[in-house]
């Protein structure tokens, strides 16, 4: 059946857009020197998409809730296509600047449809799992897409990154035709539904947690490789290996949190992982200027990374699952808000030369976090939301 494969077809389009997403973050240096700006110009990339991702991600849910998920999806990964075509024959930093704001608007609505897709195509039973599932792809783009992004544009440069993203978007395309089942729909998304949601104590605050450790990651891993040549003299070697063991550490993280979360619960999942995401933040800042340390922060940080944000998303569809599609995009809302926060403080770190500073700012925000799961725990007798 079509519906069998239909989850990994869903995990291999997060693929593609966690490399869309996270890919300028490999290659800042290489666009910051081919197109002759500053490295902290060049993280602005990051940060303006973020608003552009926050701003549309909760837009697109209200606009496009009772779309046909097949053909919206679909027609997504191939306007991703082209945007990523369009943006490897970009002239100069504005152009790419706009088309990067274009893609994001584009990829914004792709993983919280998918998250509300597969709560609607799987038995109740199953549904953490699948979601969680679904969201390794962010953690296969963290750990294929990222490294290899850094290979190809520090060998072949910036444009060809763009020009193979294009390509894995159309493959993600074809795949979304070829196996997403026809006519699934969510449950169309208004105003009381927004309100419902608002109303509701626990969606609050999971969303505050996303917001904290988010920006408490970004503020590193949007500046991970200058960092990494600054602090400790990285080659581009090492860097790679440093994505690369992020990015697999990030694929066993969420591989474990699938495997528990059906057995654990969404609490007890989220707090296991948020405290190892701690733990490998606090291990790259007192390690930072000794490469090894830091490559060893970051691994430990990697197991982290996609996992946290699964059970956020668990968590969050458990409450509304027909209108999943809402709740996680205001995840994804505030999970981009974390990121722009975060990319805008490392950049002005950076900028001043306050290396160290990064991993400390980011540990606070992440401890922060910590404490928002050990008191979400009280609301999870009373997080139901009315379904309108």
């Amino acid at each position: 059946m079509k519906s069998s494969f239909a989850p990994t077809a869903l995990l291999l389009g997060n693929f593609v857009i966690g490399i869309s997403v996270m890919g300028p973050t490999a290659m800042l240096g290489d666009l910051a020197s081919g197109l002759d700006v500053s490295i902290r110009d060049a993280g602005l990339l990051v940060t303006f998409g973020a608003v552009v991702l926050c701003v549309c991600s909760p837009l697109s849910a209200w606009l496009t809730g009772g779309f046909d998920r097949r053909r919206f999806l679909s027609a997504l990964l191939l306007l991703l296509t082209l945007t990523n075509l369009a943006s490897a024959l970009a002239p100069d930093y504005l152009t790419l600047m706009v088309l990067r704001l274009v893609m994001m608007a584009v990829a914004a609505p792709f993983t919280p449809q998918a998250a509300g897709t597969v709560s609607l195509i799987v038995p109740v039973e199953r549904r953490g799992s699948a979601i969680a599932y679904i969201f390794l792809g962010w953690s296969v783009a963290a750990a294929a897409g990222l490294p290899l992004v850094a290979i190809i544009a520090s060998s072949a440069g910036w444009r060809a990154a763009y020009v193979c993203s294009a390509a894995l978007s159309f493959i993600g395309f074809l795949l979304l035709v070829w196996r997403l089942p026809a006519r699934v729909r969510g449950g169309a998304v208004d105003l009381s539904t927004w309100a419902a949601l608002g109303r509701n104590p626990l969606v609050l605050l999971l969303l505050l947690i996303t917001t904290l450790q988010m920006s408490g990651q970004f503020t590193i891993l949007t500046f991970m490789a200058p960092l990494l040549i600054r602090l400790a003299e990285a080659s581009p070697a090492g860097i790679a290996l440093a994505f690369a063991l992020y990015g697999i550490c990030g694929f066993v993280g969420n591989v474990l949190a699938t495997r528990l979360v059906d057995r654990w619960g969404g609490y007890r999942t989220s707090l296991l992982f948020v405290i190892v995401l701690l733990a490998g933040l606090a291990i790259w800042s007192f390690g930072a200027g000794v490469f090894a340390l830091m490559v060893i922060g970051v691994s430990v940080w990697g197991v982290g990374f996609a996992s946290t944000n699964s059970m956020q998303q668990v968590r969050l569809v458990g409450a509304a699952p027909p209108f999943a599609g809402a709740s996680v995009s205001l995840n994804s809302a505030v999970l981009y808000i974390g990121q722009a926060i975060g990319s805008a403080i490392g950049g002005m770190l950076f900028a001043r030369g306050m290396l160290h500073a990064a991993g400390y700012v980011g540990v606070a925000f992440v401890v922060a976090a910590l404490l928002g799961v050990l008191a979400s725990r009280r609301f999870e007798t009373t997080h139901a939301v009315v379904e309108t």
